[in-house]
């Protein structure tokens, strides 16, 4: 039986798997990989990557018993080294999160083209900024590598082009789809240290026999360009088409669509990456989430107190859950605090109220997405940590007002083996469709709604596209 071969490679563990055609999963294998903590700094090293993704794959490859039809790599945004020009080492890998560079010379040389692209400016754990500080002591003849540019050289065993997805941090034109070279020039950032440019999917090169002999994989697999964690959870949860959206709720709430032209917020809380087929992939990140309720509900049973909320009417309390301060999206606010609007009479209702409060953040995100233009209409499929609660689900799909899909799996490693070459007609599969209840909870929402306004987080034009979103419902 063909299978087709997913890895994704994280932070704290590499995983690979085999799917078969209609979805099955034939073989797993997993791998832990250590970090270099210091305050801002955050390291690994990529050699570990290499050998812990090589076992990985071994094991997974092992248990699929039939021919391999092609494999592709998802790794985590923004993670970068400089490598000499046969694809050695020369840096420890500076990772997503890494926050020792400035950004402030990136936003300045680029600002037109960050503009034009829809995210305004860089923080200072993207890559670019990260590239310029390992550029201080870069040696004559390094070149740049994402993360998975690294493994997939390593795969094919010659240099390889770096996908539109992971070079997106780095500042790449993905209106044009080629290096801004005269934002690089203007930084000192020579062109020559630059991989090429792909879209996700693209074909790289196929399994060199050094890699065959220490993965498991068939010498002459094909090696496809992947794509960020993120976007390789969005392809694993089948939201594919333009109009359908991944809404990803557990310790914090992300959001990802399919858009076909790209969605300019003047805000900067949406950006978008490119699709495999030229389309845009917009999606935000939101503070808010269930990590609230470990922080609330110290030490309580979470799926008790799930079962003793169904059976009972909706408290008259709502809580904006955020773990500290700040948001993110659907609105800027680094001031932004949690609060709690009426007053739970129990831990029952403190947990309901908190659930509501994230639900009612996730309609806000769908409300502005559709002020931006946005189409928000197709398939939504709910993913996360949050799924395993089916009150918290139900109750999801009520404050949407809409139904909500179900996936069996939608792991990025899913994700990597449909862009790979599986159909994803048939390797995703659909566990529950959950339908509205057909409770009404447009009052408190606009009740939540206005508080946000009055606090001045939410802007009065986003404010009432909500209430006219609500009320003509």
């Amino acid at each position: 039986m063909s299978a087709w071969i997913g890895i994704d490679l994280g932070t704290q563990s590499v995983r690979a798997m085999a799917v078969a055609a209609d979805g099955r999963v034939l073989g797993t294998g997993s791998r832990p990989l250590t970090s270099h903590r210091d305050g801002p700094r955050h390291e690994q090293d990529p050699e570990q990557w290499w050998r812990e993704l090589a076992a990985a794959t071994r094991e997974a490859v092992s248990s699929a018993g039939g021919p391999v039809e092609g494999v592709a790599v998802a790794a985590t945004s923004g993670t970068i080294l400089l490598t000499d020009t046969s694809g050695r080492p020369l840096t420890p890998a500076l990772m997503y999160d890494d926050r020792r560079a400035d950004a402030s010379r990136a936003n300045e040389a680029g600002a037109q083209v960050w503009e034009r692209l829809g995210y305004r400016r860089m923080q200072p754990n993207w890559a670019l900024p990260k590239l310029l500080w390992l550029l201080r002591d870069a040696p004559a003849g390094a070149r740049l590598a994402h993360q998975s540019d690294f493994v997939n050289r390593r795969l094919t065993g010659h240099a390889v082009a770096t996908d539109l997805s992971n070079a997106l941090k780095t500042g790449v034109d993905l209106i044009e789809e080629r290096w801004p070279l005269e934002v690089f020039d203007a930084l000192g950032v020579p062109g020559a240290m630059l991989p090429e440019v792909v879209r996700p999917g693209t074909r790289l090169g196929v399994v060199c026999a050094a890699a065959a002999e220490e993965t498991g994989l068939p010498a002459g697999t094909p090696v496809i360009a992947g794509t960020t964690d993120g976007c390789a959870a969005q392809l694993g949860a089948g939201a594919l088409r333009a109009g359908s959206w991944n809404s990803v709720l557990g310790t914090t709430l992300v959001l990802k669509g399919v858009t076909k032209e790209l969605i300019h917020d003047p805000l900067g809380v949406v950006y978008s990456h490119r699709a495999p087929d030229g389309s845009w992939l917009p999606g935000g990140a939101s503070s808010t989430g269930a990590g609230v309720l470990t922080r609330d509900l110290p030490g309580r049973d979470l799926d008790a107190l799930s079962a003793e909320a169904a059976t009972r009417e909706l408290p008259p309390a709502v809580t904006y859950p955020l773990v500290s301060r700040g948001e993110r999206f659907p609105f800027d606010a680094p001031g932004a605090e949690g609060f709690t609007l009426g007053e739970p009479a129990d831990d029952v209702e403190r947990y309901a109220a908190i659930l509501l409060g994230a639900a009612f953040v996730e309609r806000l995100c769908f409300d502005y997405l559709d002020l931006l233009g946005a189409p928000v209409d197709g398939e939504l499929v709910l993913t996360g940590g949050a799924t395993r609660s089916a009150y918290w689900t139900r109750l999801r799909a009520d404050v949407l007002g809409r139904p909500v899909t179900l996936r069996e799996n939608a792991e990025p490693a899913l994700g990597m083996a449909v862009l790979a070459g599986g159909d994803p007609a048939s390797m995703i599969r659909t566990r529950a469709v959950v339908e509205p209840s057909g409770a009404d909870l447009r009052e408190p929402y606009l009740r939540f709604v206005t508080e946000l306004e009055r606090r001045g987080w939410l802007d009065a034009t986003a404010a009432a596209h909500a209430r006219e979103r609500t009320t003509t419902r």
